[in-house]
């Protein structure tokens, strides 16, 4: 999926020329107000395509002013999902995903925030916080919910 939770309306053409480009296949977003915040607009759609399409159409709309979005890709065979979650303030974040839609944070990494927090919990606990998403999910919270119900439109990738 592909949720764009809000844009200027003057990104919102550049939107759908960006992700053409990433599924090679003509895309017809339904474009509706964002009540979450005036002036703005939002859209969502479901893709298939190749592992790492994601990864290519979260690229493809990165650094754009005012813009915020996520994008989730689902697991398949022998790769994990992910999601990426931008907005304006806090900028990227990728983490990956289980086949039930949490955030994974590998053995390794849990490692190194606790080696890197010395026994400070709250160190600990925010950088942790940080390897999940938190804020993201926090400044994003709103958006979503203001697009409960809206239409989905599914595009495809053209091999």
């Amino acid at each position: 999926m592909v949720f764009i939770h809000s844009t200027p309306t003057a990104l919102c053409p550049h939107i759908g020329w960006a992700l053409e480009g990433v599924l090679d296949t003509r895309v017809a977003l339904d474009w509706t107000p964002q009540p979450a915040q005036a002036a703005t607009m939002r859209t969502e759609f479901a893709w298939t395509g190749e592992q790492g399409t994601g990864a290519q159409l979260a690229s493809a709309m990165r650094g754009w002013d005012g813009l915020r979005y996520e994008v989730v890709e689902e697991a398949s065979r022998g790769s994990d999902g992910a999601r990426w979650t931008h907005t304006p303030a806090l900028g990227i974040h990728h983490a990956r995903l289980s086949a039930n839609g949490d955030v994974v944070v590998n053995e390794d990494r849990l490692r190194a925030l606790l080696a890197d927090a010395r026994g400070n919990l709250g160190a600990f606990t925010a950088e942790v916080d940080r390897a999940i998403g938190s804020a993201w999910d926090a400044e994003l919270e709103r958006f979503r919910h203001a697009g409960e119900g809206a239409p989905v439109t599914w595009l495809h990738k053209v091999s």
